[in-house]
């Protein structure tokens, strides 16, 4: 609607112009907003202020001109008015929104998609937890807004490939061997000072258990240098099969797992650091390797090889996002936890310096999950192994509530996550409130049909009986959803399909309220209004379709 009314204005003010009536050819952009009041219209803009400098005329005419000019060959328009200094309010005819539904029926699972993207290639790597213990809420949460994200850029014609980066190499892992060598020393009865900075849960104690029973005593009876990578090989690689499987039950596939340690094994971290030192951006000091991205923008220079030879994480990060655009990606966004704020100017410094666009590389920022139980907070610290993971917090509410509380907030906001209230089966739980209106539905088309009413082949020949207040604003509630899904897409934001879906639940909740659906007495009007809701019913399944969340037919 609103671009059929776009490209009517622009119509009417080139009609105007070739007219004499505006002077200059050049006319603004057409912004259309639907007004907070009823009495203001369904749709309304403000062109004639902005075009008044151009035009040297008052508002008032200019909009004047433009109601003039309007060709309504489509018979959309009630009316219109002029409000205040020059506001344009559009009225639109009740029937002038039926075609919507025709729309969303025909286009079905693709209602929604649009050419936002143009086949551009983009990857989104997220989660990308080190494979040192299993996934935590947090984890989920980022894992929900980057598979969120990667279904809505999908559905707005990009080309997405979802990766998730392993970081099986550095100190981290060397503390993962350690932890599991000493755990397994303990249960040989070895006297053992078990450090603080080992890794504390229960887990640890199992992977060396398991590690035993597979392969006997020896490598806890060898010492700690010799035993350690044996140690965390083994923990690592039965870590990342338990994060395949937790991600998997939480609805989450990935095209790749990409392995950091692969890109050492390969020499590509070595080769990038000669590149970089013949370009000059790599320099000696102190003994280090530091990287000049004080060049491109970051605040200071960064170490990418300790004076002890080893390298950073920094190092390997720059050769892996080189990587990323080297296999043809036109956009590259990572998702972090908040607390890596700082890591992003060095990096895309890095991207720059390796002769990309820095705008090419972004970073989603996912804040903190304040997990709640009875209104008490739930303990998590990764190392003290006091966590919930995100396997018992998938197993205690399920997949469905875990992943759209997830996504209920902007992710650059804090989120409490109440596990009591993600289980309630009633209008207090956001996740059962949007699924149990294509719950209703189903159950409105099993009862139509247990009651013997003929409404088979409903369609559009029936829409003329959609004319109360309340259908013409469910197809409004409809009809935003493109622009919904478009508006998610550009600025990767999945919470925006959230907040639209638990809208348009509101809409369907206060219509059912209101209206009857099944009139055995008019089967024409039962006909049109099972038409309505059954798009309605297409709308929240595709909808929680890119949240990852099911639409379920009973509850």
């Amino acid at each position: 609607m609103k671009e059929k009314l776009r490209q009517m204005i622009l119509a009417a003010a080139s009609a105007a112009h070739a007219n004499g009536v505006l002077p200059s050819s050049e006319f603004c952009e057409v912004v259309l907003e639907e007004p907070k009041a009823d009495s203001h219209g369904d749709l309304s803009t403000n062109m004639a202020m902005q075009m008044a400098k151009i035009q040297r005329m008052a508002p008032r005419k200019i909009a004047e001109a433009l109601i003039e000019y309007l060709d309504d060959s489509q018979d959309i328009l009630d009316h219109t008015e002029i409000a205040g200094p020059g506001f344009i309010n559009f009225f639109i005819r009740p029937a002038a929104w039926h075609p919507a539904l025709t729309v969303i029926h025909d286009q079905d699972d693709q209602y929604g998609r649009c050419n936002l993207g143009q086949g551009k290639r983009i990857q989104i790597e997220f989660v990308s937890s080190n494979p040192t213990g299993p996934l935590h809420v947090g984890h989920g949460r980022g894992g929900a807004v980057g598979d969120s994200t990667a279904s809505i850029l999908s559905l707005c014609g990009y080309d997405v490939q979802r990766e998730y980066y392993i970081n099986d190499s550095g100190r981290q892992i060397q503390t993962l061997g350690i932890s599991v060598y000493l755990r397994g020393r303990e249960i040989l009865g070895k006297t053992v000072d078990f450090p603080e900075t080992c890794y504390q849960g229960d887990y640890i104690r199992d992977l060396a258990q398991e590690l035993m029973d597979r392969d006997g005593q020896a490598v806890f009876e060898k010492e700690e240098a010799e035993a350690i990578m044996p140690c965390a090989r083994f923990a690592a690689e039965k870590i990342i099969d338990g994060m395949r499987a937790d991600l998997v039950d939480f609805g989450i596939v990935f095209d790749r797992w990409f392995s950091e340690q692969s890109l050492y094994d390969d020499g590509k971290v070595d080769a990038d650091i000669d590149f970089f030192k013949e370009k000059g951006l790599i320099y000696e000091k102190e003994g280090a390797l530091w990287f000049k991205t004080s060049d491109y923008g970051d605040e200071k220079d960064r170490v990418v090889v300790r004076n002890n030879g080893q390298t950073t994480y920094f190092a390997s990060d720059i050769t892996y996002h080189r990587d990323k655009f080297e296999r043809g990606f036109d956009t590259v966004i990572d998702v972090w936890g908040a607390d890596h704020h700082g890591y992003i100017p060095r990096m895309k410094a890095a991207v720059e310096a390796c002769g990309y666009e820095r705008d090419r590389f972004g970073v989603l920022l996912v804040q903190l999950v304040n997990l709640l139980r009875g209104g008490q907070p739930v303990a998590m610290s990764t190392r003290a192994g006091e966590f919930v993971t995100l396997a018992d917090v998938v197993k205690e509410v399920g997949r469905d509530a875990a992943r759209f509380i997830f996504l209920t907030r902007h992710y650059d906001s804090p989120l409490d996550f109440d596990l009591d209230l993600a289980k309630k089966k009633t209008n207090d739980n956001p996740v059962y409130y949007v699924q149990y209106v294509h719950a209703r539905i189903a159950s409105i088309h099993r009862k139509a049909a247990a009651d013997g009413l003929d409404v088979a082949g409903f369609g559009p020949s029936d829409l003329a009986a959609l004319e109360t207040p309340e259908d013409v604003s469910l197809i409004k509630a409809l009809a935003r959803y493109p622009e919904a899904v478009e508006t998610a897409g550009r600025f990767m934001e999945p919470h925006r399909i959230t907040y639209y879906l638990m809208t348009l639940a509101a809409a369907f909740h206060t219509y059912y309220n209101r209206h009857r659906v099944l009139c055995p007495d008019d089967l024409k009007l039962t006909r049109a209004r099972l038409y309505l809701i059954t798009a309605v019913q297409k709308v929240i399944r595709n909808g929680l379709g890119l949240l990852g969340v099911s639409a379920p037919d009973s509850m």
